[in-house]
Parts: structure tokens; sequence; C-alpha cells
């Protein structure tokens, strides 16, 4: 991990569901304490309005997120790489911490498929900030 805080990055194929939803909440949860970042192998548009519209209902906008690109850079500046459903389109670099999160993708799911996908994501990042060592906010 770098001295300062620790990056980590989420990538899903669109780039506009799972792991927009994954890095609203460890932005959220963090507080700062860890550089977050998102991208698509093929992103999306739009960010996913039901993800969009779970969110919301837990207090997080994601209104204003757009959909990025995944760039070797964004691999190379991040400690933790998250994939979720990416498939083999990660560049893999040594020294970095690589985990892949089975999750529904909500790509065209109503508000009642994305809830539980979004409950386990939150899950998860709490999972996650505990093993970077971070006490994660209430």
């Amino acid at each position: 991990m770098s001295e300062s805080k620790p990056s980590v990055l989420f990538v899903c194929v669109h780039n506009a569901g799972r792991s927009q939803m994954a890095a609203a909440f460890l932005t959220h949860l963090a507080e700062g304490r860890v550089e977050v970042r998102s991208a698509g192998s093929a992103p999306a548009d739009a960010v996913n309005p039901a993800a969009v519209e779970a969110m919301a209902e837990v207090g997080i906008d994601l209104s204003a997120g757009t959909p990025k690109v995944l760039t070797v850079e964004a691999v190379r500046a991040s400690d933790v790489v998250i994939t979720m459903g990416c498939g083999d389109t990660c560049p893999v670099f040594p020294g970095k911490t690589y985990l892949d999160w089975k999750l529904d993708d909500p790509a065209g799911q109503g508000i009642d498929a994305v809830r539980p996908i979004r409950d386990e994501i939150r899950r998860r990042i709490r999972g996650l900030l505990e093993d970077l060592g971070i006490q994660p906010r209430c």
C-alpha cells in the first residue's frame, strides 16, 4: 500500500452499476481515508437509473456519476483492484492486490432486484475497510 492512503479501483464491464455503487459506498464509508476509482472495460453512456435510485434510498447520490473507461494508468495507480465481471480485460501488474467479487449484474434490472446487490456491495465494502485497517463510518 502507498504510505499516504490506500487506493482502490473497482472495475466492471459498463461502469454503470456495481462498480459505481461500490465506489460510492467506499467513498462514503472511508470518509477520505481511501483514494477511490471506478472504471469499465466497455463503459455505458450513463449510470444505471435503478442503481442511482437504490443508492438514493441509503442517502448516497450517484446522479452525477459518469461511466469511465478502464485505463492501464488507473490500474497502475491503484493498490487494490476489485473486478466485478470484467473478465480478462483488466491489466495485471505485480504488487497489486486483485479481488474478484461475484455479484449479479444490475443492468436491465428493476429496483427490487438492485437492492440486494447494493446491500451485498455495502457488506463487502465494510469488510474491505476492515482489511485495510480503516474503521468504517457508521
